[in-house]
């Protein structure tokens, strides 16, 4: 599956970054039962897990604080941030797979999730080609 980077126009053309930004951010669907949501990730290899806004869990129905939780930080100085595990299923492409992933209310509210090295990673092989602006994913088989 190949899927093109996200455009982001700044309002100001910059030196270093031109008119816009790219970022390797895909469509994809979480599903839990019945209920499914369209949602925006960033596919981050940085990233440990993969992690939501705790709100689009409530939306899909999941008591999210009643999940496992994961102490989890980042670059940012601040530590203390938790997460609440869940299995679900990810829509990538149409195709869905099952994953163990984080929501969590101390992340941006409405921002785009992240599709982390669990849940992602181990799931795909991943090629980013930043030139040709587009990231390709390869099931392991």
């Amino acid at each position: 599956m190949k899927f093109r980077y996200f455009k982001f126009p700044l309002k100001k053309k910059s030196e270093f970054w031109g008119s816009y930004i790219l970022r390797p951010i895909i469509p994809i669907n979480l599903v839990v039962g019945g209920k499914e949501l369209g949602y925006a990730a960033l596919i981050d290899s940085g990233a440990d897990f993969c992690i939501f806004d705790g709100q689009m869990g409530e939306l899909l129905g999941i008591d999210v604080r009643s999940g496992k939780s994961l102490d989890f930080g980042g670059i940012q100085a601040l530590t203390g941030a938790e997460a609440f595990l869940h299995e679900i299923t990810i829509k990538v492409g149409g195709w869905p797979y099952k994953a163990k992933v984080g929501f969590s209310y101390d992340i941006v509210p409405y921002g785009h999730g992240i599709l982390g090295q669990k849940g992602f990673f181990d799931i795909f092989t991943v090629k980013f080609d930043y030139t040709k602006e587009e990231v390709e994913l390869k099931e392991r088989k």
